[in-house]
């Protein structure tokens, strides 16, 4: 089967290692600090801070000195993610107020005087746009141990960090500090949209990655994929890339099965033309010429979804659940008929690596290089000023992708 990864990969891990061990310091050249682009840097930021329940304010706040290894990011714009949604109706985690928006990307406008280069030795200078991964400044141990293998589960995130003395922490604002010991890439090379799409895009670049450990996922396999929103679509048009072309797709909403053939997927069932599981699983393996799945990957936060699944799957199959970012309630199977008498493998996914970051630039380069309308993925734009408004189209599912733009 192909790879989507094209870059030394190894290469880049040694590279943030070093830098980690060496309190962030590399060994190319850059910029140092105190020049700006784009005129003078303002006193004050706008931050949207998340102060209750579906309440966000904008507030403003100084922006801070930036020390020898930070990096001050004028905001360009972020998506809103499902877990954004979660925050702001429910506070799963506890945050408010909080800064929130993880997605997010912008260009450097000040740099500390040792910051030289991005995490993967790529040099940085004022005026390069930039994403974030993870913070490992407060996680010393995972200095000890293969970062390939370590999500970030075991990290920081920036948009989803307690609120501090700083403010700055989230990318739904003006400006956004970061903090020596984070990992910022350089990505430059990539338009607003990509660099926006790219959190997202790498859950779903891991995602992939664990399928294939089962070593079921191959070139030529029937793969269905249940759940058409953003993250759904978003693993079609991996698999895509991949030249995987048998795929399935399985949702209710009619305009986003037709989307996600746009992005590779060669048929699509729409599960409210079918009154029951069995029916629903028949209509499947009629999409696939009278065959079950080889491959499931189930891309929703439904515990019945969940249950179904297993269903659609020949015997000896593979299902990746990747749907329960946060807990969604439990699920209801029969481990009998479900898992031992078929002897479906399954992985879980959740989030990504740092190996899986590097990866999806390249992803993002190679989808658009076959054609798939990645861009078409971002449905709505909204100033910062109408951030409730965006959270609310989005929990309404109004589009696929919402985002602030500045």
């Amino acid at each position: 089967m192909s790879n989507v990864n094209t870059i030394d990969v190894e290469a880049v891990v040694k590279q943030v290692l070093e830098s980690m061990m060496n309190g962030g310091a590399a060994s190319s050249a850059g910029q140092s600090s105190g020049k700006i682009s784009g005129g003078q840097i303002p006193k004050t930021a706008r931050v949207a801070m998340l102060t209750a329940l579906e309440k966000y304010e904008v507030k403003e706040f100084p922006i801070p000195e930036v020390g020898d290894g930070d990096i001050l990011v004028k905001v360009e714009g972020c998506g809103v993610c499902g877990t954004d949604a979660h925050e702001f109706k429910r506070d799963p985690f506890g945050l408010i107020p909080v800064a929130l928006g993880h997605e997010g990307t912008g260009e450097i406008v000040k740099m500390g005087k040792n910051v030289k280069a991005d995490s993967a030795g790529k040099p940085l200078k004022v005026g390069d746009k930039v994403v974030t991964c993870m913070i490992f400044k407060d996680n010393p141990d995972i200095t000890m141990f293969d970062l390939n293998k370590q999500n970030v589960g075991g990290a920081d995130v920036y948009g989803l960090l307690p609120d501090d003395d700083i403010h700055l922490n989230g990318w739904f604002s003006d400006y956004i500090l970061i903090r020596e010991g984070s990992t910022v890439f350089n990505v430059s090379d990539l338009d607003l949209k990509s660099r926006i799409l790219i959190e997202p895009c790498a859950v779903l670049i891991h995602a992939v990655e664990r399928a294939k450990t089962t070593g079921i996922l191959r070139f030529n396999s029937r793969v269905v994929v249940q759940g058409c929103g953003p993250i759904g679509l978003i693993c079609i048009a991996v698999l895509r890339t991949m030249g995987i072309e048998n795929i399935v797709a399985v949702d209710g909403e009619q305009k986003r099965l037709d989307f996600a053939k746009e992005l590779g997927a060669e048929k699509s069932v729409n599960f409210k033309d079918h009154k029951g599981i069995e029916a629903l699983a028949n209509a499947v393996n009629d999409a696939f010429g009278g065959y079950p799945a080889d491959f499931a990957f189930q891309c929703t936060g439904s515990p019945v979804a969940h249950s179904n699944i297993y269903k659609f799957i020949r015997n000896g199959g593979g299902l990746c659940e990747l749907g329960f970012f946060i807990n969604g309630g439990d699920a209801t199977i029969n481990p009998h008929f479900d898992i031992c008498s078929k002897e479906i493998t399954t992985v879980g996914s959740w989030v990504y690596t740092l190996r899986d970051y590097a990866t999806t630039f390249d992803f993002l380069k190679r989808a658009k290089g076959i054609g798939l309308p990645i861009d078409k993925l971002i449905t709505h734009e909204f100033p910062l000023e109408q951030i409730n408004e965006a959270h609310v189209t989005n929990l309404k599912m109004e589009g696929l992708k919402i985002a602030i733009i500045n």
